[in-house]
């Protein structure tokens, strides 16, 4: 007779193997002149369908409960200011990725004094007031917000986090199991942040970035606008809480120096691009 251990090491271990055989390799959109070319994991347990459709349905119960309280698309000409900057950028995804462009993209502003800005998986966006008026922003540092979220969802960043949580989390509980220690999902947890959630975090800031700015380029918004957008943060940040916007990204100082190098190298296609 098997012992009990036994049995659940193999059982434990067929399920480690049955998610990582879910997972592949793939390319979410095209490297681009930027050169964005991580291979990235995603879990075949979680597919972009349903992972737009749940996106899809958060995104409606947010634009409800900002609609309740008369705080979704506020001020006319700041809504407009907003779509047009987001229209522009958009027309420019397919570089990266061709089936974006028939993506169902939606923008809308929400009033509120946080400085904060998002884009759901399938081209679902906002923008919040705060982040407009708190920063001054210009149109061009405008753009560089909303490219840099647009970003975040043609790399489908959103499912890989979720790829990784699925996959550490089975291998949390086969550790527990095998183990036997009351005390390993904690320590675990902490692993898994430190080795999973931030590394991960920046490199999809860092890739958010690049393709944010070429997609600003391509649209005729000056690269180097982000430059002083970030410059702006980093004053805010300053004896003060940090903004919603900056809570999982690089410091300030190392993101500005980054981005003095990209945007060098998509000048080229700001000087070349249409300026309406």
């Amino acid at each position: 007779m098997l012992s009990y251990t036994r049995v659940t090491k193999w059982t434990c271990t067929g399920l480690v193997v049955a998610v990582l055989a879910a997972c592949a390799a793939v390319n979410t959109t095209s490297s681009g002149t930027v050169g964005v070319d991580r291979k990235q994991w995603m879990s075949g347990l979680v597919s972009e369908t349903e992972l737009n459709q749940a996106a899809q349905q958060n995104y409606t119960q947010v634009l409800s409960q900002a609609r309740s309280q008369g705080a979704l698309d506020k001020d006319a000409a700041q809504t407009n200011r907003v779509k047009n900057i987001a229209n522009r950028l958009i027309r420019h995804v397919d570089v990266f990725r061709p089936d974006a462009r028939a993506w169902n993209w939606e923008v809308h502003v929400i009033s509120s004094n946080e400085l904060n800005a998002w884009c759901m998986p399938g081209g679902k966006m906002a923008v919040y007031s705060g982040l407009i008026k708190q920063l001054n922003l210009t149109d061009a540092e405008l753009a560089a917000i909303i490219g840099h979220e647009m970003a975040h969802a043609l790399r489908e960043h959103s499912r890989e986090q979720v790829s990784q949580q699925m996959a550490t989390s089975v291998g949390l509980s086969v550790l527990s199991a095998v183990l036997g220690q009351p005390g390993v999902q904690d320590l675990g947890g902490r692993l898994s942040e430190v080795m999973f959630t931030l590394p991960n975090s920046r490199q999809h800031e860092t890739e958010a970035d690049l393709i944010g700015v070429e997609l600003a380029a391509r649209a005729g918004y000056d690269p180097r606008a982000a430059i002083t957008l970030w410059e702006k943060m980093a004053a805010v940040e300053k004896g003060q809480q940090q903004p919603e916007f900056m809570s999982t990204h690089p410091s300030s100082t190392s993101r500005i120096n980054e981005l003095r190098t990209i945007t060098e190298r998509v000048m080229p296609l700001y000087q070349a691009a249409p300026k309406a």
